[in-house]
This record gives C-alpha cells, structure tokens and sequence, in this order.
C-alpha cells in the first residue's frame, strides 16, 4: 500500500457558509462544516498514518476491502476472519493506536452539536481511504457496546455518493452526494440505518489528489 499523498501547501479551500441538510429525523448532512478545520487536519492525519498505515483488511468471508483502513483513539475498529471487532492495539504493530489528535476530537464534537448532538464523546476514530473504483456495501455500525452516541462522518478529497438506507438492508437507499469538507451525523431513531459508498469515480482533487479520506468518529467503548 502506497503511503497517503496530499498537498500540505495547496492554495486554501474556498470557505462557503455551512448548511444543515436534513436526511432523516435525527440525521443530516453539514456541507461545507469540514473546510475551516482542513489546515489542522491534513499534518494531523499524516502523523497518525506514520505511526498506524493504512492496510487493506480481510472480512470475515474471506474477502479483501477495496478501502484502505486504520484507526486512532483509544480503541480502533478491525476485522479478519475472525470477525468485526474493536481493539486497544493495532494488530499490525502490536502497539496501541495512535492517540486521537485533538484537531480530530473537536471537529466531531463541533459537528456532532450542530447536529443536534451535544454530549457526543468519541473514543475511536476510524479512517477510511477509497481510491476511484473503492466503494462500501450496505451495513449498519453495530460492533459498539452503546448506540446512544451518534456516527459523525467526515469526508475529504473526491466526491462520493453516499447511500443513506432503512433498518433493512433491502429497503431502498437514498442517493446523498457528499463533496470536501461535508460531514453526515446520524444517531438516535437513525441510529441503525443500513449505509454505505457506491464506487468512487476517477477524479484529482487539488489538495488530496486521486482518493478520499473518510474519518468515521464513533462512541466505541
């Protein structure tokens, strides 16, 4: 896996005023909410990735992910054949994730009171890297001791098209196209809604080139 690449000195992004764009009863999409933070993100997510490299794991049916992944916090989330689990270490190392940088706590906390959200305390911060072709199948977030806390998703670099479904994998999916610096909450009665990515499309962001970065923050322990 080749390290992550992006440009630390790219001209800024254009700021936009944010706005609340409702997905459901207790689930929205903050656009733009990202953008400000970005200069303090990207140095952040370089060092995390230093200590915890991106690897592409197994699912437990045997199947290689197309998204490239790793964790910070205090607990990170992994899967093998042997399941979906969270853990204190990271299993390619030995050693304990990466503490999560405070960068990244406050934007999932900030994001998570815009939202509706106001006691959101995250421990595990799962990072996600699609190349053009990557995507995510349909799933729900259900390897946490607790759903009370809500899922704050951060999205950088390439558009992608988020699919926002129901609490039965076959019910139909809303398309919910998410661009740089956009960011979806979702907890309470959404909590368990099935979501996921359709296939990254070929594209170059200016900033963080062919490839996007998806920070998923999460209520884990």
């Amino acid at each position: 896996m080749n390290p992550i690449t992006f440009d630390l000195f790219a001209d800024a992004e254009p700021q936009q005023q944010p706005r609340l764009d409702r997905i459901g009863e207790q689930s929205c999409v903050l656009r733009g909410f990202a953008l400000p933070w970005l200069d303090q993100l990207l140095p952040a997510l370089e060092a995390v990735l230093a200590a915890a490299p991106l690897r592409q794991m197994i699912t437990p049916g045997g199947f290689t992910m197309s998204v490239a992944l790793s964790s910070c916090g205090a607990l990170g989330w992994t899967t093998d054949r042997s399941g979906y689990r969270y853990t204190r270490h990271d299993p390619l190392s030995g050693k304990p994730w990466p503490k999560m940088p405070e960068v990244f706590f406050e934007l999932a906390q900030a994001a998570a009171r815009e939202a509706g959200f106001a006691d959101f305390v995250p421990d595990s911060c799962l990072i996600n890297r699609y190349v053009p072709g990557a995507k995510m199948s349909l799933h729900q977030d259900k390897d946490e001791t607790s759903y009370a806390a809500p899922i704050v998703s951060v999205s950088l670099g390439l558009p992608a098209m988020f699919l926002f479904g129901g609490f039965e994998r076959s019910d139909k999916s809303q398309r919910v196209p998410l661009l740089h610096g956009d960011i979806v909450v979702w907890g309470g009665v959404d909590r368990l809604r099935y979501h996921g990515v359709l296939p990254i499309k070929d594209g170059q962001h200016p900033r963080l080139g062919e490839q996007r970065i998806n920070f998923t923050f999460r209520t884990a322990g």
